[in-house]
């Protein structure tokens, strides 16, 4: 299991905490991952994270965060991830064994994953 960020970590570092733990072959979407994180508004803020990854480039501590994994409340791959290409998206999803529709749509019945409990994501963000 990959560490927890430092307790000096901040929201963006939190996410990807999270986005790292969604198993190959589920997604999640950007408002669960909020949730989680006990920002149940920070839906965008969510979206904003993973758009950061980008400036991070070929930085190996941040190229294990699958970004992929994370669609909207439709279930649908969004354009609130500009970093990324929707079509390079959906390739890496069905890669992992995730049905994409042709609307970009995948079925969260199906595919999602229920997130962490409350003990583990405590560890993420530093509270016991």
């Amino acid at each position: 299991m990959p560490a927890a960020p430092p307790p000096s970590a901040t929201f963006f570092d939190h996410v990807y905490a999270v986005v790292r733990r969604v198993p190959r072959g589920r997604v999640t979407t950007y408002g669960a991952v909020a949730q989680m994180l006990g920002r149940p508004r920070g839906a965008r803020a969510v979206g904003y994270a993973l758009n950061a990854l980008k400036d991070h480039g070929d930085d190996s501590a941040y190229g294990d965060v699958p970004w992929q994994r994370v669609i909207n409340a439709q279930g649908r791959i969004s354009i609130v991830n500009r970093a990324f290409d929707a079509a390079e998206q959906a390739a890496r999803l069905r890669a992992e064994g995730v049905a994409v529709d042709d609307t970009l749509r995948i079925d969260l019945d199906r595919f999602g994953w229920d997130g962490l409990d409350w003990a583990e994501v405590a560890a993420i963000i530093g509270r016991r």
